[in-house]
């Protein structure tokens, strides 16, 4: 029982050397490399090229490298009958809520705004904001948006998040369901996006949206690039309704060279780094899940193709 790595990137060689750094007699190949596709029973996948799946036909289940899965039902030749798992990670969720709050304070104090300023050597203080003055709203509870929620509250922020179904944070205001979503964004004077990349969700992050948001309302879209309409956004923070937004996700990474979003000083963007998987932490369960696969035991962190995540 073999694994296969298939991602697009310079990682394959790390990740072979990671899982076998913590069992040397596992069997581990880069899909580029010789090797035989009959006997690999797991795939390790991070946007792999589509249709390399077929590839492999005793494949067991189809493990993602990283706590997103939407790229793989974007692949119209993924195997149905296959399990997908996906990492859950607490170094994850925490990185993600560092990003996210850096990126708070940042907007809070105009850090920003001065960073733009300097290079037009421009000379003009603001008046700076404190925590209190404004409420986050978290979109998404799940492993990483309920780090972030309790982050916040921990913190001293308002802090109010919306789900489909019914989230405890303590501390929070919790929304849940749609009929609730209109409220949520009302009162969502810095809105974070962590929602996981559905049918559902694809293009939320649009005009409709921004409208329901308060004037002024700046956001902060860290999940998939997926989420926005990036004309609506532009639109939104050229007639002010938005005082700006940070983005670490994109329709197409690299950012091409000629996207508006390079040249918008509202528009802060950040290079997909928000939150990246790290093997020493995530090796382990990728491992855990192989030898339950062995053993004919029930897998771990299993994604529900039903909601997409």
């Amino acid at each position: 029982m073999s694994i296969v790595i298939i991602r697009q990137d310079d990682k394959i060689e790390l990740w072979k050397e990671a899982l076998r750094a913590q069992d040397p007699k596992i069997e581990v190949y880069g899909y580029l490399e010789p090797h035989d596709k009959a006997a690999v029973e797991v795939a390790l996948v991070w946007k792999h090229p589509k249709g390399t799946l077929t590839d492999y036909p005793n494949l067991k289940y189809i493990a993602s490298s990283g706590a997103g899965v939407d790229f793989l039902f974007e692949d119209e030749s993924l195997p149905e009958d296959l399990p997908i798992t996906r990492v859950v990670d607490t170094m994850l969720a925490s990185d993600m809520s560092e990003y996210v709050i850096a990126t708070i304070f940042s907007y809070l104090k105009h850090l920003q705004t001065y960073r733009v300023d300097q290079f037009h050597k421009v000379w003009s203080p603001k008046p700076y904001y404190r925590i209190t003055d404004f409420t986050v709203g978290v979109m998404g509870l799940g492993a990483l948006g309920k780090v972030l929620a309790d982050d916040l509250v921990r913190i001293g922020f308002k802090t109010q998040g919306w789900a489909r179904s019914e989230k405890q944070i303590a501390g929070a205001v919790t929304f849940a369901g749609e009929h609730t979503f209109d409220e949520f964004l009302a009162t969502s004077q810095i809105l974070v996006c962590l929602l996981p990349l559905t049918d559902e969700t694809t293009g939320i992050l649009n005009t409709e949206l921004f409208n329901r948001l308060p004037k002024g309302a700046y956001v902060i879209n860290a999940a998939r690039g997926g989420h926005m309409v990036d004309a609506d956004l532009i639109a939104a923070v050229d007639n002010n309704h938005l005082s700006g937004a940070t983005l670490d996700v994109f329709h197409q990474e690299p950012l091409p060279e000629t996207h508006p979003f390079w040249a918008h000083e509202k528009i802060n963007i950040t290079p997909h780094y928000a939150s990246v998987s790290d093997t020493t932490s995530v090796v382990p369960q990728i491992l855990e899940n192989y030898y339950r696969s062995q053993k004919g035991a029930p897998l771990l962190h299993l994604v529900s193709k039903t909601k997409g995540y």
